[in-house]
């Protein structure tokens, strides 16, 4: 993972689409079934469309039939991090860019095994790197 990048607000707009600057800077959430990762099987590794860092693999993608492109383990530990949200009265946690601290989506533990988890995440977050 390459170092922490920071930005003004402005800068960010300048960069992102509208619809990745309300999901990755201001939590926003799209629309279920709506994004273009949900039922996408192309092999790759999913990264950040903020800043380029590897967040997920093709290999560990899953359905489960949430809505929002799923996946049971991240492609390191290393480039991702965790923060409590109680939000909407809500007990989860969410998943965030470790490079850049954009918005990605949350992680639950009813995924697949070994892992248990799934990381459920908004596809405007997401770019494929295709293998």
């Amino acid at each position: 993972m390459a170092k922490n990048i920071s930005k003004s607000e402005k800068e960010w707009k300048s960069i992102l689409t509208d619809a990745e600057y309300k999901v990755l800077r201001e939590k926003d959430t799209e629309p279920p079934f709506a994004g273009k990762y949900v039922y996408n099987t192309e092999k790759g590794v999913y990264v950040c469309a903020g800043c380029g860092n590897e967040l997920f693999s093709s290999d560990f993608k899953f359905d489960s039939a949430c809505g929002w492109p799923s996946f049971s383990k991240p492609f390191s530990n290393e480039n991702i991090e965790f923060k409590p949200d109680d939000t909407f009265s809500m007990n989860r946690i969410e998943v965030l860019c470790k490079r850049c601290g954009g918005h990605l989506g949350h992680v639950f533990d009813d995924g697949p095994l070994p892992s248990g988890k799934r990381f459920c995440i908004n596809s405007v977050a997401l770019h494929l790197k295709k293998k």
